[in-house]
C-alpha cells in the first residue's frame, strides 16, 4: 500500500513544518543516501519512488526503486543483507533522504562484495590524464558469485 504524504503548499511548512511532503522528481524518484547506524560509514546511495518509501516506512526495512531492473527491490531479498532502518530523515527542502541501518549477516551492502558501494576514492593528481582510482576497503566482505548466483549484474554500461 503507498501511502499518502503531505501536499507541498508552502516554504515554511516545508521546511519548518511536521508533515512528511517528499519532492520526487520528474521519474517520481527521492534520492536516498544509506549509512551503517554504528559507524556512519556511507553503504549507498539509491533511489526511492512513493511506494517504496512506503514500504520502507511501514515495514522498517530498506526499499528502493531499482532504476536498471525497474522495479522495486527490498535491499537483502537476494543476499540475505537485509537493511533494518534505524533512523529515516529528510533533508531541508524534503527532496533528498538519509537513512540510517543495520545490515544482517555480515553487513555488506554492495552488490560487489564490498561492505560499502563506496569502496574506491578519486587520487588527485596535477595532470588530467593522471587521475586514478584508488582501493579503500582492501578486500571484499563476500564473494557476489556466491550470493548472487545467477543473477544479471546491475551496472550498465
Amino acid at each position: 500500500m503507498t501511502l499518502n504524504f503531505g501536499k507541498r503548499k508552502n516554504v515554511y511548512e516545508i521546511e519548518e513544518g511536521k508533515i512528511l511532503q517528499p519532492k520526487f522528481d520528474e521519474k517520481g524518484l527521492i534520492p536516498v543516501i544509506t549509512s551503517e547506524d554504528s559507524s556512519g560509514l556511507i553503504l549507498m546511495h539509491g533511489y526511492m519512488n512513493k511506494e517504496a518509501l512506503s514500504l520502507s516506512i511501514e515495514t522498517g526495512l530498506a526499499h528502493y526503486w531499482s532504476r536498471s531492473r525497474n522495479l522495486i527491490w527490498k535491499k537483502g531479498e537476494s543476499s540475505g543483507l537485509y537493511q533494518k532502518i534505524v533512523d529515516m530523515k529528510i533533508d531541508d527542502d524534503q527532496d533528498c533522504l538519509w537513512i540510517s541501518v543495520n545490515v544482517s549477516g555480515n553487513g555488506a551492502s554492495c552488490h560487489v562484495g564490498y561492505k560499502s558501494c563506496f569502496y574506491r576514492k578519486i587520487v588527485f593528481k596535477k595532470k588530467e590524464s593522471d587521475i586514478n582510482l584508488e582501493f579503500i576497503e582492501k578486500e571484499k566482505t563476500f564473494d557476489p558469485d556466491v550470493v548472487y548466483p545467477n543473477a544479471p549484474n546491475p551496472t550498465k554500461i
